[in-house]
């Protein structure tokens, strides 16, 4: 596989998906200013080098919610990673594993809770839609606490589904409506074809023996649809800490009042993201978010930043702006298009590299020693 970064990755999964579907992950919603923002925003921060210091030995490990890692990030969940790899789910889990970070399996995935805990002998985290059903919602919970995830990821952002315009004209919408040219399309790259178009039934396992039709995607996204829980309030965090009862993250926070409450209510980590620009389109960007959350929870829970992370070098913004960790999603996903188990434990490794070059050439020798008076904003 020919990549040195990120960006290589990506060339690489366009070049080997169909459009449908390297749009699908590539996207976001309306305009996608929300999208272009998470990048470009991590472009006007600066950092300043400082010199003359012992940085013979680096350590960028970390440590969350009892776990140690060996780098500062996280595989975000992403549902339907099945769909640009055969057992998508499995082979990053896998690489995560090998590299020793976490990995947070979404809801949505194509394989089940289950599957991923029988694959690899290590704790992961589960990411859990706020659904109105709580009966649904308890068997989640049950059935990840019995599969030893470590963490409850509640993504707080999505009572309604960001309009993904790139999605629509490609006819990746429920039903699908697929044109000639899409078809062909998918004929056309082989590789994808024989593993995934022409492999097993794409599925979002998750809901096997749930008593929702598991054979069928568009039953199962208008059932989530319909679920969303637009009463939902803090109120019900204490209901998912008491049902869980380990650690708890609200994906989704971009407002610093909203960080500062969610401390009051007992979260036990925030992870700051704007659904990787699929929602609101015109959200703040999740690193222009991320100071003054830092200043509200004040090191009180972690802080974890998820959007737009490509290089080692954005990581370590995040953690100069407050961030103990970094969530990786699209780049994770490049990765298991080009290269599959291969291909996301390469992703890993890149960032793990830049991050560990940057700590080096900033003059720190731990991540401790990140902090804002290395940063400048243009």
């Amino acid at each position: 596989m020919n990549a040195i970064n990120i960006d290589d990755l990506r060339k690489l999964a366009r070049r080997r998906l169909p459009r449908t579907v390297f749009e699908f992950i590539d996207g976001g919603s309306q305009d996608e200013i929300t999208l272009r923002a998470n990048r470009d925003d991590f472009s006007a921060l600066r950092l300043i080098p400082r010199v003359l210091t012992d940085i013979e030995t680096r350590d960028q490990s970390i440590e969350l919610f009892g776990q140690r890692y060996t780098a500062p990030l996280v595989l975000a969940p992403t549902g339907l990673a099945g769909l640009l790899a055969r057992r998508g789910e499995l082979q990053a889990v896998r690489a995560a594993h090998r590299v020793n970070v976490p990995y947070c399996l979404s809801t949505m995935a194509t394989r089940s809770i289950e599957e991923i805990s029988a694959e690899v002998d290590a704790p992961h985290w589960f990411q859990l839609y706020v659904l109105s059903d709580r009966g649904l919602t308890r068997a989640f919970i049950e059935r990840a606490r019995a599969a030893r995830c470590s963490a409850l990821v509640l993504t707080v952002d999505t009572k309604m589904q960001g309009p993904r315009e790139r999605d629509m004209r490609n006819g990746f919408t429920v039903p699908p409506r697929f044109s000639l040219s899409t078809l062909i399309d998918f004929v056309t790259h082989l590789r994808w074809l024989f593993d995934v178009g022409l492999g097993p039934k794409i599925k979002f396992r998750n809901f096997d023996n749930t008593g929702i039709d598991s054979d069928s995607a568009l039953t199962i996204t208008q059932f989530i649809a319909n679920q969303y829980d637009l009463s939902v309030s803090w109120r019900d965090v204490e209901w998912f800490k008491s049902e869980w009862g380990g650690p708890v993250l609200l994906k989704g926070l971009l407002s610093a009042d909203d960080a500062a409450q969610a401390v009051e209510a007992g979260v036990d980590g925030i992870i700051v993201s704007n659904h990787g620009g699929r929602q609101l389109d015109g959200a703040i960007s999740a690193i222009a978010a991320l100071p003054a959350i830092s200043r509200k929870v004040a090191g009180r829970i972690p802080l974890i930043l998820d959007g737009g992370v490509r290089r080692g070098v954005d990581v370590v913004k995040a953690i100069a702006l407050g961030a103990s960790a970094c969530m990786i999603g699209r780049a994770w996903l490049y990765g298991l298009a080009s290269g599959g188990e291969a291909g996301v434990e390469a992703a890993l490794t890149m960032l793990r590299n830049e991050i560990d070059l940057a700590m080096a050439l900033l003059g720190c020798s731990e991540l401790s020693q990140i902090d804002e008076r290395l940063l400048v904003n243009d």
